[in-house]
């Protein structure tokens, strides 16, 4: 108990300085700038109480739940996957660990892990609903907030799964951000300006409070796992990819859709002159 109220302490303590800044900037364009009293002074307050009050919580929530079980899964998952293949591996021993015997097939259960997680995350993300339905309610209905958020989702969990992939094989991350902009640039010039930047903000907001501390777990907890791999060289980058790909994934959609609507208008055109 008493180890759990010095976290609680210190987690307040460096919340509070972290939101200072904020603070400290609305209260001088109020009153420096604005030169105004600030309107409805308790409720903002009692606001930046509850806002110090959540950032702890969920701080401490990170610290004790999210990170240790994402590494947790990660190691186990990865664990399980190499005894596998140390099984039915050729000519290597059980229980040694061979750099040259790592192979990306090797680890099908983190992906899948990855694939899921990624998906899940990104569908419970707060910012993501947002932005949904301010899109939903912008577009009249045209951009379904269920749809954005299940194309978002989708590029999500391919990318963390593809991100597993490069840690596991050690290839450079450049590679995988390079080519997964240039399909980005292509279908940005292909696509409805209406929907690009949509698209584009639809990448930034999957990197939030939920996907975020869950991902970064796991590339680290797979770095740590598999043979060869560095946990600060290897274990970072997985956000890159669940930033990336949900622009290419909402961007596909939109292309997708785009294509069938014109579809359906040619086959429909000949039946109405007829």
């Amino acid at each position: 108990m008493a180890g759990f109220l010095e976290t609680l302490g210190g987690t307040v303590l460096s919340t509070a300085l972290d939101v200072a800044p904020i603070v400290g900037v609305l209260v001088f364009f109020q009153f420096a700038v604005l030169r105004r009293r600030l309107p409805n002074a308790r409720r903002i307050v009692a606001g930046f109480g509850y806002v110090l009050i959540g950032l702890t919580l969920f701080l401490i929530g990170l610290e004790q739940a999210l990170f240790p079980i994402g590494e947790t899964m990660a190691l186990q998952l990865a664990a399980v996957d190499a005894g596998a293949g140390v099984e039915a591996g050729a000519g290597v021993e059980a229980g040694t660990e061979v750099l040259g015997s790592v192979r990306w097939d090797d680890y099908l259960l983190v992906y899948a892990f990855a694939a899921a997680i990624g998906f899940a995350t990104t569908v419970a993300e707060p910012s993501l609903i947002a932005v949904a339905l301010k899109a939903e309610e912008v577009s009249g209905g045209a951009v379904r907030a269920w749809s954005l958020r299940l194309a978002v989702a989708v590029g999500v969990a391919v990318g963390v799964t593809l991100g597993c992939v490069r840690i596991v094989t050690g290839t450079p991350l450049p590679w995988y951000i390079l080519a997964a902009y240039v399909v980005v640039i292509v279908q940005t010039f292909r696509s409805s300006r209406t929907i690009v930047p949509l698209a584009y903000d639809s990448g930034g907001v999957t990197t939030s409070m939920v996907t975020v501390p869950v991902v970064a777990a796991l590339g680290l907890g797979l770095a740590t796992s598999v043979p060869g791999r560095s946990p600060l060289i290897d274990g970072f980058g997985l956000i890159a990819f669940a930033s990336v790909f949900p622009i290419m994934s909402v961007l596909g959609y939109a292309m997708a859709a785009t294509w069938l609507s014109r579809r359906r208008e040619s086959h429909a055109t000949p039946a109405e002159e007829s």
